[in-house]
């Protein structure tokens, strides 16, 4: 057999988990990965250091430590150590769901308190994900199904955001955004479905460097930034002093169960879309345990805790891309990122309106991954009325968070703001209450 075709042949390796890819071909498929959720992964720990005041140069270290927590997660969740990580193509990132609870206890008991949550928070979750063959059967395939479901809808509006420039942002809605996020989602869906080979599979990665080139020519890119970024810098260890209060604590170890639920999702998701089978308990105990063992790894870094990211979920849907080495190689560009901060700084210059070019169509995906997950589970009556009713009010109820106002406001942090975690309450609920059959 020739030297070409044994690389051809592992080049077809990155349709599987464990197979072996040329480095030059893993690197972009891996990039497409760390581009798909950078922004994504830096963002509440901006967002937190400046609601809690922390001054520019400590918040500069505390982005730079999320991307190295974010690179480590997703490490030990491809390459378990022991029984903490899930062996699934899976990537972790700093979680968008702790950020109002992070900004209420960090604004009111400090942001060492946080860290101490974290930490505690981190290993409840941890150990039980470590156990989680003792109580992981209450989440029956139609209630993962339904949670799939409501993780997809829950990003529609985070895709849409980024596509018209990014939330808050003051040109957001204008034509150029418009223009960048049409383009880039052409190009993207033009070389997933009319190229051959290898450049369907990085068609993500072309498509945001083409809309990146006309973000620039366009003049919608700052670099500015890139000057006073240094070319290296070592990581920030325990920026805070740990302070442990019980408030705190049982606040954000209710969060911590919201995330499991993300988690035990997504990790269905990546089975069922990517992998063509239903998650295995193993797995879902790995998959939980990084995602609280970890976490508590983050406090020691000054960041809150991560999660697995559904954004990368659904690039592993649309691409069929579940190799493990070439994921892993884009959570070595994110330590590396970490280590030199001038390599975050230029990802940072990416658009808004790329990223939701990007990212719009991997979303959708999403929910008819839930779809077909129902599909499987058969739609009986039972079936019908644990999905619908789950996610009528957990969607419907959180599109108008003001009927949750005149509850206490750790109720208002985990139900009005999480969509996810309400359908996901219901359909535990509703699943334990329900018949199996219904009474004639």
């Amino acid at each position: 057999m020739s030297e070409n075709a044994d690389k051809e042949k592992s080049v077809q390796n990155i349709y599987t988990p464990d197979g072996r890819v040329p480095l030059g071909k893993a690197i972009p498929m891996g990039l497409q990965h760390i581009l798909a959720m950078f922004v994504a992964n830096i963002t509440p720990i901006i967002i937190l250091a400046n609601v809690c005041g922390i001054e520019q140069g400590l918040s500069a270290r505390l982005v730079q430590n999320a991307m190295i927590v974010a690179g480590i997660g997703t490490l030990i969740q491809l390459f378990p150590i022991w029984r903490v990580g899930a062996k699934l193509p899976i990537v972790m990132g700093i979680s968008f769901t702790f950020l109002s609870i992070s900004i209420f206890i960090g604004t009111t008991y400090g942001y060492g308190a946080l860290m101490g949550a974290v930490l505690v928070g981190g290993l409840i979750e941890g150990v039980l994900g470590l156990f989680a063959k003792y109580w992981i059967r209450l989440i029956s395939p139609v209630v993962a199904a339904t949670v799939v479901t409501a993780i997809g809808f829950s990003l529609l509006s985070v895709g849409a955001n980024s596509f018209a420039g990014g939330q808050g942002a003051a040109d957001f809605g204008a034509a150029h955004n418009w223009i960048v996020g049409s383009v880039t989602l052409v190009v993207s869906l033009g070389f997933s479905y009319f190229a051959r080979g290898y450049l369907s599979l990085i068609a993500v990665l072309i498509g945001l460097v083409v809309g990146y080139v006309l973000s620039i020519c366009l003049g919608m890119v700052d670099f500015s930034a890139l000057s006073s970024s240094k070319i290296i810098g070592l990581p920030a260890i325990m920026p805070f002093k740990f302070e442990f209060n019980m408030s705190a604590i049982v606040a954000i170890s209710v969060i911590y169960l919201v995330s499991a639920t993300e988690t035990i999702g997504d990790s269905s998701a990546v089975c069922s879309t990517a992998l063509d089978r239903d998650v295995t308990e193993k797995e879902l105990s790995g998959s939980l345990a990084c995602d609280g063992l970890v976490s508590s790894l983050a406090s020691v870094f000054g960041c809150t805790p991560i999660t697995s990211f559904s954004q990368n979920i659904g690039l592993v849907a649309m691409t069929k891309v579940v190799n493990r080495f070439a994921i892993g190689t884009g959570a070595a560009i994110m330590i590396i990122a970490g280590i030199f901060p001038i390599v975050g700084a230029v990802l940072t210059t990416v658009p808004q309106a790329v990223l939701g070019g990007c990212t719009i169509m991997m979303f959708g995906t999403i929910v008819i991954s839930g779809v077909k997950m129902l599909s499987k589970c058969g739609f009986s009556e039972r079936n019908v009325t644990i999905s619908a009713l789950s996610l009528s009010i957990g969607l419907g109820f959180t599109q108008v968070p003001k009927i949750f106002d005149h509850f206490p406001k750790l109720i208002q942090s985990v139900f009005a703001e999480n969509c996810v975690a309400t359908v996901f309450l219901l359909a535990i609920v509703l699943n334990l209450v329900l018949p199996k059959e219904k009474k004639q």
